[in-house]
């Protein structure tokens, strides 16, 4: 059964659209469970029933035609119930109903299974057999397999609009939409480009060929040029190799110039694929047939084929032109985009950014912020490869990438998008006014930064200051550790354009999902391992020389303050606070008297940290949480992680309830308290901040008018009412729904009175 199952899931991976894919499906199962019938029926998302999208042992003329809702029939019994039906007299069963067009009266055994992809239903898998019967549960096993297995395949043809074309009523089914990481805040719409790294077959994206006859000139010329190199292995090789292994690379030639490989490539090339689609098809055609082989020896041919795919492509990629053209709206899809992917991209013309890898704290992401594109990230479930030319909407609010959305869906988006445009139009006039309660109480603003171009737009967004200054960065940027004098020019820089305003600059936090290529750490944990304050007190080279650069940078100015990441104990801060101590001994004796002691701080980020707040906040001079890190570690939930980014909440009664305690203890000890992350920049959740007893808020750049409009229009007397009314909740969706719903009612939540 296993070897049946490879095969059927290796068939299903490698056909080229949702009907095929059906139709391997339904005529593999039926095949392998020696049944009667194997039918798939999908969700319409539109008119919330189910469909017989593909059959093999009803009539086929139902296929299309038969609908039915989720309380209707056993199909339907099936979806609402999200769990297997295995009967065997289904017809006597009160749930069973018969369909005429289906000539299904003759089968009386009847399994069902759901089709799930991330908790919800899109269809349902059914086998048939006309004895009765109970199939086991080594069958049941099998199906729900299966199921699993197409559900990916559903997902990604809803995404792409692949799924419209199975349909017969011409009901829209698409509009469909990725979940990942949101990488930068906005929409974008526009069309979709693939960039895909050198000779990745499965990265190669599906485009028209513009010239045949060039394409296939082309495609020749890779092949030489592939042929070239393999007699150019052998020969560097055969004074150490034997003759009977010199064979495997005679054998490679010949595959190059054989009339199956050469003839499919160009077949699919005059189908009208450019030579690289066309070349990964044809690989793929092989590579199926030899993977389907019982011999093990020449199943083993089959990465033979894939490495001489690879080398064929790397030799068509060689002779590709560079882009000289763009759409004027350019969504930039891949694998994993580079910096320097993005930076090919003119500006003007860069809408959005999808990258199926990476992370909110990714290069790419980070630049995107920067530039003010929308981005999102870790979509892992997207297939890449036949999304070119489509329209994308990119919701980097959310975390969602749209592909071919419905007129309505991207009529909505659309609208979302320019009052996005008249939202920032509307909140220019705040630049320059404090963030101020009707009753008085200032709340200053700060943003997170951690790039030299974030400077001028942080300056222009009206903040008070840097309250968190990110250093890791130009370490990720370079090749080796920057030295103290290279620091010290950086930062100098951002505490002179920020003077007098303070500038909180965190120390290195690297390690979990922010490697330096020169400086690896590899973990089957990272997220728990060794990172941030842990690395730079294990390596106190590193930490004195980045502490002595910031405060020789602060000469002067008075206005740094130094924060120490990943804080889980009192010993931490005490063996750091020494550390700062020597370094500001050491310069204060080279730079005279200009430099003066900053103030230093923690973060809170880790649970233990909120249950010692007392004993740190009497070390320090304040606190700052990091509500992105602290949200993830309390909740378990890793916010990088699309498969459980849903669960990621930062209005989760326990987060709350968390971030109290951490302000009722450092204010006890009379030390203020910050926030930095995604918590800081939402302004539902910064009012509720504010009426915990926040004393500064830290956030994005983009984040900032729209939050100071929010304070400014609230007293914050009815802050701490709000405050106090959700941290009885025990549900973190209610929360934002209540404070939502009651902003909304007051005309609070949006400054030009637009739906939320």
């Amino acid at each position: 059964m296993l070897k049946t199952l490879r095969r059927i899931v290796q068939d299903v991976n490698a056909a080229r659209n949702l009907g095929e894919a059906l139709s391997i499906i339904v005529a593999s199962v039926k095949a392998a469970m020696d049944t009667h019938v194997c039918s798939v029926y999908l969700v319409d998302p539109e008119h919330k029933d189910l469909r017989l999208m593909a059959t093999d042992g009803l009539r086929q003329e139902a296929v299309g035609v038969v609908r039915l809702t989720f309380d209707q029939g056993l199909v339907g019994y099936v979806a609402q119930r999200e769990e297997p039906v295995n009967l065997e007299d289904a017809p006597t069963h009160p749930r069973y109903l018969y369909f005429p067009e289906t000539g299904e009266e003759r089968y009386n055994s009847f399994l069902g299974v759901p089709i799930i992809h991330q908790r919800r239903v899109l269809g349902v898998l059914v086998v048939q057999q006309q004895e009765r019967r109970r199939f086991d549960g080594g069958e049941v096993a099998f199906l729900i397999t299966m199921s699993a297995q197409l559900a990916g395949v559903i997902a990604h043809a809803l995404a792409t609009g692949d799924i419209q074309e199975l349909g017969r009523t011409g009901s829209s089914l698409t509009g469909n939409w990725y979940t990942g990481v949101a990488g930068a805040p906005g929409v974008g719409i526009g069309t979709a480009v693939v960039v895909y790294p050198p000779a990745d077959l499965e990265a190669v994206p599906d485009r028209a060929a513009e010239d045949v006859e060039m394409e296939i000139q082309a495609f020749h010329q890779a092949l030489e040029g592939a042929k070239a190199e393999i007699r150019q292995l052998s020969k560097q090789l055969s004074p150490s190799l034997p003759p009977e292994d010199q064979v495997l690379f005679d054998a490679f030639i010949q595959i190059l110039g054989s009339d199956t490989l050469v003839g499919k490539t160009e077949a699919y090339i005059r189908a009208g694929s450019w030579a690289p689609a066309a070349l990964r098809d044809a690989i793929r055609d092989h590579v199926r047939v030899f993977e389907g082989l019982e011999d093990e020896y020449l199943r083993e041919r089959a990465a033979d084929l894939k490495d001489i795919g690879r080398r064929i492509l790397a030799h068509l990629q060689e002779s590709e032109p560079r882009r000289d053209s763009w759409p004027q709206d350019t969504i930039l899809v891949g694998e994993e985009i580079s910096a320097s992917e993005l930076a090919e991209v003119p500006p003007e013309r860069l809408a959005g950014i999808v990258s199926v890898h990476g992370s909110s704290s990714s290069h790419v992401a980070i630049l995107a912020r920067a530039l003010g594109v929308p981005a999102v990230m870790g979509l892992q479930e997207l297939k890449v490869a036949r999304s070119e030319g489509l329209q994308v909407v990119v919701d980097g609010n959310q975390g969602r990438a749209i592909l071919a959305p419905s007129a309505t869906l991207l009529e909505e988006y659309q609208r979302l998008a320019r009052e996005e445009k008249e939202l920032q139009v509307g909140l220019t006039g705040l630049r320059h006014l404090l963030a101020q309660t009707p009753d008085g109480h200032h709340l200053p603003l700060f943003v997170n930064t951690g790039l030299l171009a974030d400077i001028t737009p942080s300056l222009n967004s009206g903040a008070e200051g840097i309250g968190l200054y990110r250093t890791e960065i130009p370490f990720m940027i370079r090749e080796r550790f920057p030295d103290e004098d290279e620091q010290r020019v950086l930062y100098r820089e951002v505490l002179e354009r920020f003077a007098p305003r303070p500038v909180v600059m965190r120390t290195l936090d690297v390690g979990g999902d922010k490697a330096l290529p020169y400086f690896p750490v590899v973990e089957d944990n990272p997220f728990l391992g060794w990172r941030g304050i842990r690395i730079t007190l294990d390596h106190p080279e590193i930490f004195l020389v980045q502490v002595r650069a910031m405060l020789r940078a602060s000469s002067g100015l008075g206005n740094l303050q130094i924060l120490l990441p990943m804080i889980s104990g009192v010993d931490e801060v005490d063996e750091s606070l020494q550390l700062i101590h020597r370094a500001y001994a050491e310069v204060l004796e080279e730079e005279g008297p200009s430099i003066a002691m900053p103030r230093v701080g923690v973060m809170v980020e880790v649970p233990s940290a909120v249950y010692q707040i007392r004993a740190l906040a009497r070390r320090v001079d304040f606190l700052s949480v990091g509500s992105n890190d602290l949200t993830q570690y309390l909740l378990a939930v890793d916010r990088n992680n699309a498969r459980v980014a849903g669960l990621f909440n930062t209005l989760h009664p326990g987060v709350l309830h968390a971030l109290k305690q951490v302000v009722d203890g450092a204010h006890a000890e009379g030390k203020p308290v910050s926030i930095c992350g995604e918590m800081a920049g939402d302004p539902v959740a910064a009012v509720i901040l504010m009426g915990l007893g926040f004393d500064t808020l830290s956030m994005g750049v983009p984040s900032v008018p729209l939050v100071k409009w929010a304070i400014r229009n609230i007293t914050l007397d009815r802050a701490r009412e709000l405050a106090l009314e959700v941290l009885e909740f025990d549900n973190g969706k209610a929360v934002r729904a209540h404070v939502g719903a009651l902003l909304e009612a007051e005309g609070l939540l949006n400054p030009l009175g637009l739906k939320s």
